[in-house]
Formats: C-alpha cells, structure tokens, sequence
C-alpha cells in the first residue's frame, strides 16, 4: 500500500498529464505533420532504378523514442525541482503540498538528478545518431534553465512566464529538428539533388507558435490564481506587480492576438473549409469564453477553471495535426 501511494505521489509530483501532452505533440509533428509531407516530394535515389521516389523518415523509429524519452525526462526533473523551490508559496496557493511531505526533499532532488542525468544522455545518444552530436548541447541547456527557473527567474517580472513559453514551443521543434538532420545526411549523400526541406519548419513553426502563445496566456492565468502565495513571498509575477484586473486586461489582449494570428495564418498560407471549421470550434470559441469568464470571474476557483478549460484549447491546437494528416493524404486542399 506504502509503495502503491508513493507512486502516485510521483506521478502527480512529474505532472503525469502534461508529459503525455509532450509524448502526444511528438509523435503527431513526426507522423502526422512531417511524414506525410515529405511523402509528396519525389527524389531520385542514386542506387535506385532512376524514377522518382517518395521521401521517407530517417530517423529511425527507436532513435525518435529516445527523443521523447530525453524530452520527458527533462521536463519531469523540471516539475520537480520547480515544487521542491515552491514549497512555501504552493502551502498558501494550494493548501498542501507533496515536497517535504509526502516525498522528503532529498529524496526528491534525488529524482531531479536521475531524470536529468538519463535525459542529457539520452539527448547526446540521439544526436550522434542524427550526426550532429553538438545538438545535445541544446538539452543541457534545457535542464540548466528549467532549474534557474524554478531558483530564480520564476520570481522575476515576465521572465519566468516567457521562459515556459519558449520551452513548452522547443517540444514541436525537436520533434522535425532530430528528423530534418537525418533526412538531409541521409538524402544529401543518397539522392541525386537534394529536395528543398525548410517547408517542415514553417508547418512545426506554426504549431510552436500557438504552444508559445497558449502557454504564454496560460502562465499568466495561473500566476493570476496564484496571486496570494506570490504576494506573500514578494515574487514579481505580473498580476502581484500590475494587479489582478491589468493582468486580466493583459491575458485578454494576448488572447485576441492569437485569435488574430490563427485567422491570419489561416488567410495566408492554407485557405480551406477544413481547417477554418476546426479552428474556429475547437479552438476560437472556446478562447472568446476564456475571454468571458475572465472579464466576469471573481473567486480563485473561477480563475482555476479557466486555467483547466485553456489546456483543453492547447490539447486541440496540437490535435489539429490529425487534421493536416487527412489533408494532405486524401488531397483535401
């Protein structure tokens, strides 16, 4: 019972939802965003019989497991030192808390640096494999920044809100970066020319866009529903520097932004009925009632739905994959 009740204290410590959220994002910016995209491109194999063949995934199948085993091993030893630097603010904002209680500290700094450790290495054995080694470089300076976070910037005006934002749009990124490297060591040796490959990081770059704008409103949300803790403890989050009305004022406008830019974008690069009736149900309205409900809530536990109904929002932005999916397979354009 002991051991059973422990687990699911880690796993709430390690934000078990939100890692499946990282797994999710990965594996759809792989099979449903770039796979078929390169799948439309005809190359000429240098051993082949001359015709044109479609592009395929280089990276293998195993190797891209690593990378998502790399990137939620981070992410989990960022959770945990972020509760374990929080444990005075998240008594006051959540009433109970997990670090030094239900897990000792040490026990739990102990787990950041494992999780750690198996993601930076795991991080470097997937760029060898991808034949850029120096990229694993890019994940020990994940895990240095998810852990002066939580120390340091997470207290500082702005900062540590755009720092999760910028974070949480790398997810989409690494995804395409580990198999555009692949692809191009691959073709630039196999192929007779090289076909034109930077179209994949205007599509993941859409997708990293809406994750930096969502998490981005959401940070602030949450820091909005976090006012008390904060403000005990003098941290300079915005709605303690601003006020809890001008933050509100400030999620709003950003969230008329991204309702601007998903229209824009739209407009301008894709312009099809699909995409426009996805959007606009599962992803436009439920941002107008976000808007709503927060020009209208008045108690925590409101701000805290919210915050709820804003994941729901970036769980849909990352299912609009399955959709390009079904576009560019049965030609819907």
């Amino acid at each position: 019972m002991h051991f059973h009740g422990n687990i699911q204290y880690v796993l709430r410590l390690i934000r078990w939802q939100n890692l499946l959220m990282v797994i999710l994002t990965m594996i759809l910016m792989r099979y449903a965003i770039v796979e078929p995209l390169i799948s439309k491109i005809g190359t000429i194999l240098l051993k082949g019989s001359g015709e044109e063949l479609p592009m395929a995934l280089q990276l293998p199948w195993y190797d891209f497991l690593i990378l998502v085993m790399a990137a939620i091993s981070i992410t989990a030893g960022g959770y945990i030192i972020n509760d374990y630097f929080d444990i005075r603010t998240d008594l006051i904002n959540r009433g109970e808390v997990i670090v030094g209680t239900k897990i000792p500290r040490r026990k739990a700094m102990l787990w950041h640096s494992i999780l750690n450790i198996i993601g930076v290495a795991a991080g470097f054995y997937v760029s060898a494999r991808a034949g850029y080694f120096w990229f694993g470089t890019i994940f020990i300076l994940i895990t240095g920044l998810l852990y002066f976070y939580s120390a340091s910037y997470k207290r500082q005006f702005l900062i540590g809100n755009l720092m999760v934002a910028v974070l949480t749009a790398l997810v989409p990124v690494l995804a395409v970066l580990f198999e555009w490297a692949a692809l191009y060591r691959y073709y630039s040796i196999n192929a007779i020319f090289l076909p034109e490959l930077k179209f994949l990081f205007y599509w993941v770059g859409g997708f990293a866009l809406f994750a930096f704008l969502t998490t981005f409103i959401r940070e602030i949300i949450k820091d909005t529903e976090d006012f008390e803790g904060d403000a005990a403890y003098g941290r300079n989050t915005l709605p303690v520097v601003i006020g809890i009305p001008a933050s509100k004022t400030v999620s709003v406008v950003m969230i008329v932004l991204t309702i601007a830019s998903l229209y824009l974008v739209w407009y301008f690069f894709i312009n099809d009925k699909i995409t426009f009736i996805y959007l606009s149900v599962t992803v436009i309205i439920p941002l107008i009632y976000v808007i709503y409900r927060l020009l209208t809530s008045k108690e925590k536990k409101e701000i805290h739905v919210i915050s709820g109904i804003m994941k729901l929002v970036m769980l849909a932005g990352i299912l609009y994959a399955v959709v390009v999916k079904a576009i560019i397979t049965w030609n819907l354009l």
